[in-house]
């Protein structure tokens, strides 16, 4: 196997939107539950279950807005993923879990969680999937901060993945677009593809900016990228198919082992 089926989403915690005042009036979805929920997230689960490896940003790991549902473990299984791991960055039970997931039909070697430069809250969960012939692809799932001046420190984080990992994708939300200083030196340091100005993701009623990226590291080719229709949160899902260099093959990994905050 060389071909990877990407997706990123941010799901908003499984909130419809579907304009701005949704922020005003849908506010208390975001601290009680409400019977929507599971609904809007079993749709999503129908998209989910075309791709092999899913990244998703701003989904709950089990607390009182979502009915104490895991919405990671609930994605991974109405979307037939045998592999599912959450990293909480921001722990506000029992209202809320804010996280990041990972899905996936391959199973990774090695999951390690890492926390960004800034206030607490933000995260990058870096999975790797080891080649037959040796080396690694590290897929890392992120959602970075609002602020600029955050972000630029956590680009600096994101470089030194790059340079650890010869073999990466990077993608998530990154709340800023291709017009982002900060983002464009991180690409052109890492050397890595995938900044594209007309893939715009929010708001998904009308996509207006570029918030949510795939970022691949250049021995990996790119063979189709997308932003997908499917208006279920804030923000659109964006699909990425990667392909491994000539010669290289995923192999089967054995029994996954989880890290906490290592750099590599």
């Amino acid at each position: 196997m060389r071909q990877l089926n990407l997706l990123s989403y941010n799901v908003q915690a499984g909130i419809y939107s579907r304009r701005y005042s949704d922020y005003f009036t849908n506010s208390w979805k975001h601290l009680l539950p409400h019977s929507e929920r599971l609904i809007n997230l079993a749709r999503i689960a129908q998209l989910l279950q075309r791709f092999d490896v899913v990244g998703l940003q701003e989904v709950d790991a089990g607390s009182l807005r979502s009915a104490y549902v895991d919405q990671i473990q609930y994605l991974a299984r109405q979307g037939a993923f045998p592999h599912w791991y959450r990293q909480v960055n921001r722990n506000l039970a029992p209202f809320a879990q804010h996280s990041n997931g990972l899905l996936s039909r391959l199973r990774p070697q090695r999951v390690s969680e890492h926390r960004l430069p800034g206030l607490p809250g933000r995260g990058v969960m870096v999975a790797e999937f080891p080649f037959e012939q040796g080396g690694r692809l590290a897929v890392g799932i992120v959602h970075l901060a609002l602020g600029w001046r955050a972000r630029r420190r956590q680009f600096g984080y994101l470089l030194e993945l790059a340079e650890a990992y010869p073999y990466l994708v990077l993608m998530g939300d990154f709340n800023c677009g291709c017009g982002s200083k900060g983002l464009r030196a991180m690409v052109v340091d890492s050397g890595m593809r995938g900044l594209d100005c007309e893939r715009k993701t929010f708001p998904s009623w009308r996509p207006r900016h570029n918030l949510d990226h795939i970022l691949v590291s250049r021995p990996l080719r790119v063979t189709r990228a997308e932003v997908i229709d499917y208006a279920l949160s804030d923000h659109l899902p964006l699909s990425t198919t990667i392909e491994l260099p000539e010669g290289l093959d995923f192999a089967d990994p054995g029994i996954p082992r989880r890290v906490a905050n290592p750099l590599v």
